[in-house]
């Protein structure tokens, strides 16, 4: 059993903002499977389903980015997960925009979701898949850059990383994640 987490901070002001492509990629992901979201408790949107004869949860959490780590172990306790079922799907602004990145453990690189789920699950063994939303231009300050809303001429590229987020996903699960990473980190 997985549980696959898209981070992301709740709200319609919050929606179309690069910080919430984790909560994207979870919504097309639980999509492309048939799998409902639905409030889970008051933490988050939640729904089971399986991918591949494999049972898996797809989530959002519904408290604010930077206190994902909550709603993330109330998620595995419901699920009986632990972290090494966990996948979560962020935004990375040290990665090119487009690009996906899986990533087996380490620190939070500077992302306030990532430092939440460690320091609530006191671990860093889970998955991430980092979605690349580039740099801010020199002297624009990071927080505003992440909760402003994609530019038109990035839409597309957008919207191919996720349909590709997607794609590494149902890879992972079912091929395992080496495999996905050859496939995917060369794109």
């Amino acid at each position: 059993m997985k549980v696959v987490v898209g981070l992301g901070n709740p709200g319609a002001e919050y929606a179309a903002t690069r910080h919430n492509v984790g909560f994207r990629v979870a919504e097309a992901f639980a999509a492309a499977h048939g799998i409902p979201l639905r409030r889970s408790g008051s933490l988050a949107l939640a729904g089971r389903g399986t991918v591949a004869g494999e049972e898996v949860w797809v989530a959002e959490p519904l408290t604010m980015m930077n206190r994902s780590g909550a709603a993330i172990r109330h998620l595995l306790r419901e699920s009986g997960g632990d972290a090494a079922s966990l996948v979560v799907v962020h935004d990375d602004l040290d990665l090119p925009f487009g690009r996906l990145r899986f990533k087996r453990r380490g620190g939070p690189g500077g992302h306030n979701g990532v430092r939440s789920i460690i320091e609530v699950l006191e671990t860093d063994a889970f998955l991430r898949l980092r979605a690349g939303i580039g740099r801010p231009a020199p002297g624009a300050d990071p927080v505003d850059y992440v909760l402003e809303p994609f530019a038109a001429d990035e839409r597309r590229t957008v919207s191919a990383m996720i349909e590709a987020a997607c794609e590494a996903l149902r890879v992972a699960l079912t091929d395992g994640v080496t495999t996905a990473m050859n496939r995917f980190h060369a794109s």
